[in-house]
């Protein structure tokens, strides 16, 4: 079997998640496979191919024409900032 490890998670929800265990008398780490298991199992956290073609063309039509940057030209803006901010730190 693997090993799954969730970094910085909010202490509030681990302190949740934690309680849910205790309540269902379970560990943490049981509880948080069962908690997985039920999410992607159970199909509440997976839509069907037709749900998720008909989601996919109610954004499209929502989205359409709004027009977004190609995301090469956010990475060179990226960089280019970053680029700026370090001569600026050295300077």
């Amino acid at each position: 079997m693997a090993t799954l490890t969730v970094r910085n998670l909010d202490d509030g929800l681990v302190r949740r998640l934690r309680i849910r265990a205790a309540e269902n008398g379970r560990s943490a780490e049981a509880e948080h496979r069962e908690i997985l298991r039920a999410a992607l199992e159970n199909g509440t956290g997976r839509a069907s191919r037709g749900e998720a073609a008909s989601r996919l063309a109610e954004f499209r039509r929502r989205t359409a024409g709004r027009g977004s940057p190609p995301s090469a030209d956010l990475l060179e803006e990226t960089r280019r900032n970053r680029t700026e901010a370090l001569a600026g730190k050295d300077a």
